[in-house]
């Protein structure tokens, strides 16, 4: 194999570990997104209940900021795993075209 094959052997399989990386980062953002979503219902179906007390419109405000962050780090996220994608696959075609010379 030749000095470039193998590096280009590197490049993919480093690539290949972090877009695995991105994809468990990007599991676990969903599911605390989906937490927070899950907890903010709850407290509002225990809002329609009686009067907010200062604490939990506080607490609710906080999770919807932090629901609206999560939710952009998970579109980062997916933007980098397409970024990553698309260099895999152009690696990959440029690999593959090597072995048919």
């Amino acid at each position: 194999m030749s000095e470039r094959a193998q590096a280009d052997a590197a490049a993919f399989a480093e690539l290949e570990v972090l877009v695995r990386n991105l994809g468990d980062e990007l599991t676990a953002m969903r599911r605390r997104a989906l937490m927070a979503e899950a907890r903010l219902k709850e407290l509002e179906s225990a809002e329609s209940g009686g009067p907010v007390q200062p604490r939990l419109a506080e607490r609710i405000a906080r999770l919807e900021r932090e629901n609206e962050a999560l939710r952009d780090k998970l579109d980062r996220a997916r933007e980098r795993s397409k970024v990553m994608l698309d260099r895999v696959h152009f690696l990959r075609q440029q690999a593959q075209g090597r072995e048919g010379r």
